[in-house]
């Protein structure tokens, strides 16, 4: 099973302040991480130009890294038929430019769980959307991977299948299909109130990849940063933190046994961290965690 990389502690230096280049993650990754890959974020990528694309495959593979997983986070709640048609349009050029970087999977959610939105129906039009997106996930090759998500930090509300129900809800209402499978985060189940490992259980089959990330809480509670989540507020809440993985709230050893147990052979992508200082330094430590666990569960 192949080991890919996030940068979440540079996504402020990547995405607002542009203080670092997508070409740079990718020399300090291949420096200084023991991974075979990496996972890169839609809103730092020129995805709007096709000609600058190539290049980053391209340096990546010198670099000895092929990409993961093109993280993207569609927002097909829209109430608006016109907007939610631009979305469906927009997800399928986020497809392409999946496999234009090598990527063998790019991520899908539901959508934002905006105040008044009827539940079913928002279900309903991620579901819709989702099942349109498969024709094109087959054309360029690329698996689509619902992530069971809490909140993309630059939107305003949280997901809309957050919790363990909805997402089996969601997951229900789009049909089997070999280009469309899970992306199976622990922490965002221990963030909705659901245990990590029982929804596992329910979805362990359809894992194509994971986010192994830990997570703490600095000064709240998971009572309280739910309360949150139902507030405009735009981000992650000040006290919930990404830490090493191996050091917060997960169960790794019953994780990772349950994805040997079905033979998954999927990325296990890091999402560690917030400090940019030290971001290096903790992402180190958790690729050392993982591979031991990796080789521990016979998943490396």
């Amino acid at each position: 099973m192949p080991l890919a990389a996030f940068p979440k502690c540079f996504l402020h230096a990547l995405c607002v302040a542009r203080t670092m280049t997508p070409e740079e993650w990718i020399d300090l990754a291949a420096t200084h991480l023991e991974v075979d890959g990496l996972e890169l974020y839609w809103g730092f990528l020129p995805h709007d130009s096709p000609q600058a694309l190539q290049p980053l495959r391209r340096k990546a593979e010198r670099r000895g890294l092929r990409i993961a997983m093109l993280c993207y986070s569609p927002d097909f709640t829209q109430p608006d038929r016109e907007a939610w048609r631009a979305e469906v349009e927009r997800a399928k050029w986020a497809v392409e430019v999946a496999a234009r970087l090598g990527a063998e999977t790019c991520r899908v959610l539901s959508g934002q769980a905006r105040p008044g939105l009827d539940v079913p129906m928002g279900l309903s039009l991620a579901a819709q959307a989702i099942t349109e997106l498969l024709p094109t996930a087959e054309r360029f090759q690329v698996k689509l991977a619902l992530e069971n998500h809490y909140k993309d930090g630059f939107w305003q509300y949280p997901e809309l299948a957050w919790q363990q129900e909805r997402f089996l809800e969601l997951l229900s209402l789009i049909p089997p299909s070999p280009w469309f499978g899970v992306n199976y985060d622990p922490s965002n189940a221990l963030l909705a109130g659901d245990d990590p490992i029982v929804l596992l259980e329910q979805v362990k089959h359809r894992v194509i990849s994971m986010h192994a990330s830990d997570r703490y809480l600095e000064g709240g509670s998971l009572a309280e940063l739910r309360r949150m989540a139902y507030s405009p507020q735009q981000g992650y809440a000040p006290f919930l933190r990404h830490g090493v993985v191996g050091q917060g709230m997960n169960d790794y050893d019953k994780i990772f046994s349950l994805l040997s147990s079905v033979g998954f052979q999927g990325w296990i992508s890091i999402e560690d961290g917030e400090d940019a200082e030290r971001g290096i330094e903790h992402l180190q430590r958790s690729a050392q965690f993982l591979r031991a666990k990796m080789a521990e569960y016979h998943l490396a």
